[in-house]
């Protein structure tokens, strides 16, 4: 867009079309005769700045140098694009300019196109960029151990492209039985985007119970992590088994926070009645 407009908020009507004789048509760029281009000068594409939820404005021409008239649908691919007219008819050696919005919101690509009744379509790259302040910012969500591994989910919530790392850290009743330090993921994480992801996880415990700690980061400072408990028990073990792992748990839950706290641990830790605890937040 021109350096002008790049900022200009939006109408509170978009202009019809304008309709413009061409007077010195020169040889026409497509062989059906018409054409699509940014209006207002030679620019191959549109570009789109401004401060995060700006409303831009622009304008695309629709070029008719045939000898007859040509009706064009307009639409967006990639981004979301408010035109002020969705079906123009251009009249035979005709221009109209259509003025169209689009919403700053991230850093996106689409394209601007055209087609005409017969099929045949012109587009027009365009690319947007939300300006101001970039945060990046994420979050480890609704952490779960499962048979094929530790499932999760990582939300973007900031305003850049995120590159996630991943660091995995769990405890058994005896010490640590996970140390995985921090490694890049194989995905890129665009904002507002939620992504499921599984961690595997071979060589489990065959009887413990096992905190898990998930934590992720991303440059610009991004960071966050997110816990659960998870129990093994053998598969065809006694039922009490999976209580016995329960309590073995919650036994060592409260020496941890004693030994945090300074303090001796109680004569009697276990409780009198104790409940499996299951994966999961």
């Amino acid at each position: 867009m021109p350096s002008a407009a790049r900022v200009a908020l939006c109408l509170p009507a978009l202009c019809l079309p304008a309709l413009l004789l061409l007077t010195a048509a020169p040889a026409a760029s497509a062989a059906d005769g018409w054409s699509l281009a940014p209006a207002g000068g030679s620019r191959p594409a549109f570009y789109a700045e401004g401060p995060e939820g700006t409303v831009l404005r622009d304008t695309v021409s629709v070029t008719n140098r045939g000898g007859r008239a040509v009706t064009v649908r307009l639409y967006g691919t990639g981004v979301h694009v408010v035109f002020a007219a969705a079906r123009v008819r251009v009249p035979a050696r005709t221009r109209a300019e259509v003025p169209f919005t689009v919403t700053a919101s991230g850093d996106r690509t689409g394209e601007i196109v055209a087609r005409d009744a017969d099929g045949r379509s012109r587009s027009v790259p365009l690319r947007l960029r939300a300006g101001g302040p970039a945060l990046s910012a994420l979050t480890v969500e609704h952490v779960t151990v499962r048979a094929d591994g530790i499932a999760y989910e990582l939300v973007n919530r900031g305003t850049t492209v995120l590159a996630p790392r991943l660091a995995v850290h769990a405890d058994g009743l005896f010490g640590a039985v996970l140390d995985r330090p921090p490694r890049s993921l194989p995905v890129r994480l665009p904002p507002g985007r939620r992504l499921r992801l599984t961690e595997p996880w071979s060589g489990r415990p065959a009887l413990d119970a096992v905190d898990v700690r998930l934590t992720v980061t991303a440059a610009g400072g991004a960071r966050d992590s997110a816990a659960t408990r998870a129990p093994f028990v053998p598969r065809g073990a006694v039922p009490g088994a999976a209580g016995a792992v329960a309590a073995a748990g919650a036994l060592f839950a409260v020496r941890r926070r004693t030994r945090r706290s300074g303090g001796a641990a109680p004569a009697s830790p276990l409780p009198a009645e104790t409940e499996p605890t299951g994966a999961g937040t």
